[in-house]
């Protein structure tokens, strides 16, 4: 995977080759995306970038031994942890590969499905981070970068978290992480604070499988909130309900994201510190002006703790009637 395949996101993909041009690379990076955006896609072409023996100005060559291993998932100093249930990553390395290089907008519901875990509590154990930290006390097999990419911190435990840690924040030398997240807020802010955060763009309408449930996003969102500030919760728990009724446990925890976004927007639009706002998110700067100070961060928590519940497969219906109260009086 070259930065010239990746879609939609050229100017995050410029700013990452700028860093390894210049020398000047986090130690961790952070990706955020909505589910099924590509980012896998994103951090495959910065590592290619960055272990290409012949890489030209801007891109890997896609051709040296280096490239050609990274592209299939195979490189012996790239690891890849993931959520899994009853095993370690490794035992299921040969489809996350597969559905990496065949399907990069891969949504995480789709990879548990490739992997056999639809059914199951998928998570990143203790285990996982032991495993990852022998692995890099050892030296480099190929003499260059070692690397390790990490999909979906938000769902490692605590301990797993912790046991990290102390190497994300002062990795061994020539050692990079790489985080995968579709919800940053909740990876453990210890961790996040320690890591380069890059959004990424949406892909176009019809390339990711979410698209057209994405869309439904802003309209739930603004449904929402002119009802809260309105003060009617008869109708807010009405849209509550919409959003129960969303497709996926996925999707709803996606609509979760969002909606933390928008709370961290309205934030940063109170704090004056316009130009941080994202500009494509609608209605902020008018539900700014209404809102209480203290709204986003509340509303920040409660849309954490909605997200948690979902994935602890809560009634959809309860979590988001309860999240509705919890907005209702805080804001």
């Amino acid at each position: 995977m070259r930065f010239a395949d990746v879609r939609n996101n050229s100017k995050v993909c410029q700013v990452l080759a700028r860093m390894v041009d210049t020398g000047r690379i986090p130690h961790a990076i952070l990706l955020h995306e909505d589910d099924g955006g590509g980012a896998m896609t994103v951090a495959q072409a910065f590592l290619q970038y960055l272990f290409c023996l012949d890489h030209t100005e801007q891109d890997s060559c896609g051709r040296c031994p280096s490239c050609n291993k990274i592209s299939k998932l195979i490189h012996p100093d790239i690891h890849y942890i993931f959520p899994v249930s009853g095993a370690p990553s490794s035992y299921f390395i040969k489809e996350f590969r597969r559905t990496v290089i065949n399907e990069p907008n891969f949504t995480e519901a789709r990879l548990y499905e490739n992997l056999g875990l639809e059914t199951k509590s998928a998570l990143i154990n203790v285990g996982e981070s032991k495993e990852i930290l022998e692995t890099l006390s050892l030296s480099a097999l190929e003499g260059g970068y070692k690397a390790v990419v990490i999909y979906l911190p938000e769902k490692m435990n605590k301990e797993a978290g912790n046991r990290l840690l102390k190497s994300i924040e002062e990795p061994p030398e020539k050692t990079q992480f790489i985080l995968v997240s579709h919800a940053p807020e909740q990876v453990l802010s210890t961790i996040v604070s320690r890591c380069q955060r890059i959004r990424l763009a949406p892909l176009p309408k019809g390339e990711s499988v979410t698209a057209s449930i994405a869309e439904s996003f802003s309209v739930i969102a603004s449904e929402l909130v002119d009802a809260l500030q309105s003060r009617d919760l008869m109708t807010a728990l009405e849209v509550g309900e919409k959003a129960a009724a969303l497709p996926s446990r996925d999707s709803m925890r996606s609509f979760c994201s969002y909606m933390s976004e928008v709370c961290r927007n309205i934030f940063l639009l109170q704090q004056g510190l316009d130009k941080m706002a994202d500009p494509s998110l609608p209605d902020c700067r008018k539900w700014a002006a209404k809102c209480k100070k203290t709204f986003a961060r509340g509303a920040m928590a409660a849309l954490g703790r909605a997200s948690e519940m979902i994935g602890r497969n809560v009634n959809q219906k309860i979590v988001f009637a309860d999240l509705v109260d919890r907005l209702f009086l805080i804001i």
